[in-house]
């Protein structure tokens, strides 16, 4: 232990961590710069945030303060001490909505602080996209705006009196008319009062430099609102009063389409004196679906309040009758404004992929110009990027003249790197020429800092520095941020990663084949971050259930970025830490779909898996559920179910078998089928005919086959009640000549016919316990048996959708040297989506009653659930199923060590959900984790929509 580290755990109650997990966590925020600090301290309370000031003053140690790490310039990066007050210091302490005020925390997520708000009608005003996981610390820190700042301001606006410890362990207590300013300040302003008064250019997104016009007398002198912006550079923040505002009692959404974004920005600033409450812009390139929007090439987002719908509507359109536009919609429900607001907050994530696939960055993410300004502006920017050979996105608060933006820098490469200097310094002179900040929203930190003479000039600048030198003379606090700053192509997280693609398993088509590249995807926007799965949401339950962020996406990305780095994380596929994050992970693929950048941590969990284990002793889970379809098809083979299951019910002897399998013990051993799906339907098979219509071939997944046949019966029944021919896939490997189609002849190899029957599988239980030699081998073993099949050109019906989703996915980047697996995976389809396309004259049977349950995980990630939807509605199965994910997620809740992990998932939403249903509910659980789950935890049947279709259809005959 070093002096150091002994020293802060001597006087510190909160969490202090030196590990190689705790710093890796830590090395970086949503930026393009890393720094790897010393040490990570969770301090309880303000005189924890003390004590480490004045060990570290003493060992001249920087400080930097830290709280939900999506900051876009670097300013929550170090190389000492970082502070993260997520943990601890995240309370709401009181609100009172007669004075509109509210004390809080700086680590308190402004999401928690707008629910509090809610009930009483207030909200804070400021709002970033990322508000389910920024701070209010990491707000006032970089005086954070948000979509709403036309109507409501910056952090600054909404801030009354803060407390701070100062660089020299001052504790300050900061508002209006001097309070709490350090000795020297107040002398410092009177002597400068002119260049003050003079030296700030007005525009409403100012946020670059220190805002020290706000401590002129005129202005209040208001030491709290200068001290907004500053990085965590001039002191330490531990409380805030801050201000609320009355939210509107309702809103409605007008949406804007013009021709392209210039127009959109031309428009902007005239739509201002109409009261809006945003005016945010966007353009197609960085919409996934236009589908919710009206016509045009670029849209503005206008919102409008009143005390009423129709107030808030007539507002709404009077707008859109003022605005010349190529097509409009006004949206006044909810749900719908949720639904596009979406889209326009995914896009700080969207963006950071262009449109080929390609990487692009943040580095001038948030320039800010005065609004009437930025459709001039934004023609220059366009023509500086050609100039580079640059390409990217504009997007952001157009009513405020603030643009987002990534680009598609090479911040690899030496000439690439060198670009980007270039490209930065000729843009900020092109902000300023315009009469604009550097920063608009998120800072400067690293990436705009050393550019600040030219908005500035040296003399401001150097006024900057002195301001520094009252508030922390030994320059402890976040050094090399705003003032004396380190320039701005030093320190990039990228120049550590190796320069040669990775040696791995899986293809990464979307990343080129680059490991490095697939990790890269995180760009730390932390949506994974979130307390709470909003809709159907599934990122990132682990999280959740946990509130590490080790358990995240993006902490998970970090430690393999530091596994690839080598300087932190120094055994490589073998680490201990990687292995120990990526534990709790659940391989929802939850992260595939509502990660902005797709990041894939299930797919990296298999891939580490398989390179940490090769050649080594694996866990005994990998053996007794990752290799569980070799050990029912013996169970199957031998006929021994019923024995299996009258052994399980033995408590010594199930015991015994799940301390040997490495089986939670609170776990009940799920019963087997006593008769398989493949052996009823050979029985079946020599009724007469059934149905004549298209072919499907019903895959017999190992859950289906061994564990639930009546989901495969019932499904048989639907598919041939819906006119189509059911057939499974070969259990014998036939040659298929040349040209084949459906009624060709073909020839047993009499090879496969001494082995006997083989069975079709996904692979998927190999894959999620990384065992991806093994899988290979199965999936080439099943591309070999669906050979035939492939050359009939029918559809393939897959109704557990983990295995629909391996098939989808994990098969042909698996496999993507064979194009036999493309072919397979493009022809999977899921039970509802078979139903939709192939019977689309077909009406199912009226249900007509209320569901719960919880869509899959990986039909929500992988396989989409909209034909599911429009199913059950054609059923007469009304209401919504839950989001989240069960907890169960295969052999994850069944490993030794997962349980509680694995119930808390479950207590999110979908045990609440079947709780609270009413008897006449139906429970919809598709996948056979869901409805283990759901009968283990809750004692509830849950069941698979083809089940309760069939159902629906009468009595079998």
């Amino acid at each position: 232990m070093s002096e150091l580290e002994a020293e802060l755990r001597k006087v510190v109650r909160g969490d202090i961590g030196f590990d190689v997990t705790s710093r890796a966590l830590t090395t970086m925020d949503a930026s393009n710069y890393r720094r790897v600090p010393l040490g990570v301290v969770a301090p309880h309370d303000a005189d924890d945030v003390a004590a480490v000031l004045e060990v570290c003053r003493d060992h001249m140690v920087p400080v930097v303060a830290r709280g939900g790490g999506t900051s876009i310039a670097g300013q929550a990066t170090g190389t000492g001490i970082v502070l993260d007050f997520t943990r601890h210091m995240n309370r709401l302490v009181s609100l009172d909505p007669d004075t509109r005020t509210a004390v809080v925390q700086p680590g308190l997520v402004l999401d928690r602080l707008q629910e509090a708000a809610a009930p009483h009608g207030l909200r804070f005003g400021p709002d970033p996209s990322t508000h389910s996981r920024c701070t209010l610390g990491g707000m006032i820190g970089n005086n954070s705006c948000g979509s709403h700042s036309v109507a409501w301001g910056t952090t600054a606006d909404s801030v009354q009196e803060l407390d701070v410890i100062s660089g020299r362990g001052q504790r300050l207590r900061l508002g209006r008319e001097g309070a709490g300013a350090p000795p020297g300040l107040r002398e410092l302003v009177d002597g400068e009062l002119a260049r003050l008064r003079t030296g700030f250019p007005e525009l409403p997104r100012r946020i670059s430099g220190y805002a020290l016009d706000a401590l002129l007398p005129e202005k209040g002198a208001d030491v709290a609102r200068s001290f907004c912006g500053s990085e965590g550079t001039l002191g330490i923040l531990t409380e805030a009063v801050v201000r609320l505002v009355e939210a509107p009692r309702a809103r409605a959404l007008a949406v804007l389409g013009y021709g392209d974004e210039s127009a959109a920005a031309e428009a902007a600033a005239g739509l201002l004196p109409y009261g809006p409450l945003t005016v945010e812009g966007m353009a197609a390139d960085l919409v996934p679906s236009v589908d919710l929007l009206p016509r045009g090439g670029a849209w503005l987002f206008v919102e409008t309040g009143g005390e009423s719908q129709d107030e808030a509507r007539a507002r709404a359109e009077a707008i859109v009758r003022a605005a010349d536009v190529v097509g409009a919609t006004v949206v006044t429900d909810a749900g719908g404004q949720r639904a596009l607001w979406r889209i326009r907050e995914d896009a700080s994530g969207t963006a950071t992929r262009m449109p080929d696939g390609s990487e692009a960055w943040p580095g001038w993410e948030d320039c800010a110009v005065p609004p009437p300004r930025l459709g001039a502006y934004l023609r220059d920017f366009r023509a500086l990027l050609t100039t580079h050979g640059l390409r990217g996105t504009p997007y952001g608060h157009f009513g405020d003249g603030c643009i987002h933006v990534r680009i598609d820098f090479d911040l690899l490469t030496e000439p690439g790197v060198a670009r980007f200097r270039r490209f930065s310094e000729e843009l900020a002179e092109v902000v300023v020429a315009h009469g604009g900040s550097l920063s608009g929203e998120h800072g400067d930190g690293q990436a705009r800092a050393e550019l600040l003479p030219k908005m500035y000039g040296h003399d401001m600048v150097g006024l900057f520095e002195r301001a520094k030198g009252v508030w922390d003379p030994d320059d402890l606090l976040n050094p090399g941020m705003l003032v004396r700053p380190a320039p701005l192509d030093s320190n990039l997280r990228f120049s550590v990663l190796p320069r040669e693609p990775v040696d791995v398993a899986f293809g990464y088509p979307a990343d080129g084949g680059d490991f490095s590249a697939a990790v890269r995807r995180c760009v730390g926007v932390a949506k994974c971050r979130t307390t709470s799965a909003a809709g159907p949401a599934v990122m990132c339950p682990s999280f959740r259930a946990t509130g590490e962020e080790e358990h995240s996406t993006r902490g998970r990305a970090r430690l393999l970025h530091e596994m690839l780095a080598g300087e932190l994380v120094t055994d490589g596929w073998r680490s201990t830490e990687v292995r120990d994050a990526l534990d709790l992970c659940l391989a929802c693929k939850g992260c595939r779909s509502d990660c902005p950048v797709e990041v894939d941590m299930a797919t990296y969990k298999a891939e580490f898996l398989h390179h940490h284990y090769e050649g080594r002793r694996r866990p005994a889970a990998h053996h007794s559920m990752g290799r569980l379809p070799q050990w029912l098809r013996l169970v199957a083979r031998t006929r021994t179910a019923s024995s299996v299951n009258a052994l399980a019910a033995v408590r010594p002897l199930a015991w015994a078998a799940k301390r040997l399998g490495g089986i939670a013990p609170e776990r009940d051993i799920p019963r087997l089928a006593p008769r398989t799906f493949s052996r009823w339907w050979e029985r079946r098979e020599k009724a007469p005919a059934g149905a004549g219509g298209d072919l499907v071939f019903l895959w017999p997944d190992t859950f289906t086959e061994h564990l639930s046949p009546s989901v495969g019966q019932a499904a048989v029944r639907v598919l041939e009640a819906a006119g189509l021919r059911v057939a499974l896939p070969p259990t014998v490997r036939w040659k298929v000549p040349a040209g084949g189609g459906e009624g060709v002849t073909v020839a047993m190899d009499p090879v496969s016919l001494l082995r006997g029957r083989e069975r079709v599988c996904c692979g998927l239980t190999y894959v999620s316990t990384g065992q991806l030699d093994r899988a290979r081998a199965v999936l080439r073993r099943t591309l070999d048996l669906m050979e035939p099949v492939l050359g009939t050109g029918a559809p393939v019906v897959v109704l557990e959708p983990s295995c629909a989703a391996a098939l989808r996915s994990d098969l042909p980047e698996l496999l993507h040297d064979d194009p036999r697996a493309r072919r397979l995976a493009d022809r999977v389809l899921t039970f509802a989506e078979a139903l939709e396309r192939l019977a689309p004259d077909w009406t199912p049977p009226r249900v007509e009653r209320p569901v719960v349950g919880q869509t899959h995980c990986h039909q929500h990630a992988v396989l989409g659930d909209a034909p599911d939807r429009r199913l059950r509605e054609a059923a007469g199965l009304a209401g919504e199923l839950s989001g989240g994910c069960c907890g169960l997620a295969g052999n994850f809740g069944f490993e030794k060590g997962h349980y509680e992990v694995s119930v808390a998932c479950a207590e999110e939403q979908v045990l609440p959900a079947v709780r609270g249903a009413g008897e006449s509910a139906v429970v919809l659980a598709d996948g056979f984790s869901c409805r283990t789950q759901l009968e283990q935890l809750a004692g509830v049947r849950g069941r698979h929509l083809a089940e309760v279709l069939a159902e629906g259809l009468g009595p079998a005959v």
